[in-house]
């Protein structure tokens, strides 16, 4: 709080800063609206990285409940359609309603961040091919679930798989994208996969990072049903275990 309470009225007064006086300044425009827009989108920066930093550090208990993946799903490829227009997000989704027992919120946040990471990267490769005066290929990023319960095989998990045509992971210090603050983004916080790779734990699952054939990088999380064992609703788990003899 000590250091997100400022900003609000930084970025308020630099904006009616813009507002009141880019008209009457007549010496350098130019230069006081670039002052401006600067000093409101840095705040706004360092807002996001507040946010993110509390809520790392804040992360509460998954409340496990039966939930729709594929709706789940459908609605975090929506919102990121309307963030990224320039980007094409492919969905496919087995038939009919995936049921998953998880955390509806905390799994949403995991695909969001996985699909931010993934608009991102694209944008990079983007900018480096115009640096390069080529065209390209055009963004696109791919969203597949995999069901494998009651098929027979042996593997009873669920796989939903995001794929993109990005800059792709770095081969040196990749085992180390999941930790903490660390990041290859010059303005990144380092938290995104280490949000995703504690959810995944918490869900008894996996998240699993790797080249896409072609270039790009494939992210996988995989989910495990939990047991009707895990927290409905309120319900704590380390609760429920020590009721059944196991704490």
């Amino acid at each position: 709080h000590e250091i997100k309470n400022p900003l609000t009225p930084i970025q308020l007064s630099a904006e009616r800063l813009k507002r009141k006086y880019q008209n009457e300044v007549t010496s350098d425009p130019e230069t006081f609206t670039t002052c401006t827009d600067t000093i409101i989108r840095q705040v706004e920066d360092i807002g996001r990285m507040v946010d993110e930093f509390s809520s790392f550090a804040r992360m509460p208990q998954p409340s496990i409940g039966r939930e729709n993946l594929s709706h789940l799903i459908r609605e975090v490829v929506t919102l990121e359609r309307s963030r990224t227009e320039d980007i094409t997000i492919d969905l496919a989704l087995p038939d009919g309603d995936m049921m998953l027992r998880c955390d509806r919120r905390q799994v949403s946040r995991a695909l969001t961040n996985i699909l931010k990471n993934a608009a991102e990267s694209v944008e990079s490769r983007i900018l480096q091919d115009k640096s390069e005066d080529g065209e390209g290929d055009p963004g696109r990023i791919s969203v597949a679930v995999i069901d494998g319960r009651g098929q027979g095989g042996g593997d009873e998990s669920v796989a939903v798989i995001v794929e993109d045509n990005g800059i792709g992971l770095p081969e040196a210090g990749r085992e180390r994208l999941t930790e903490p603050y660390v990041t290859t983004r010059s303005k990144g916080t380092g938290l995104g996969l280490a949000i995703v790779r504690k959810i995944m734990e918490d869900h008894q699952g996996d998240l699993r990072l790797e080249d896409r054939p072609g270039g790009g990088a494939r992210i996988s999380l995989v989910f495990r049903d939990l047991d009707e064992t895990a927290n409905d609703g309120d319900k704590d788990p380390m609760k429920v275990a020590t009721g059944l003899g196991l704490g």
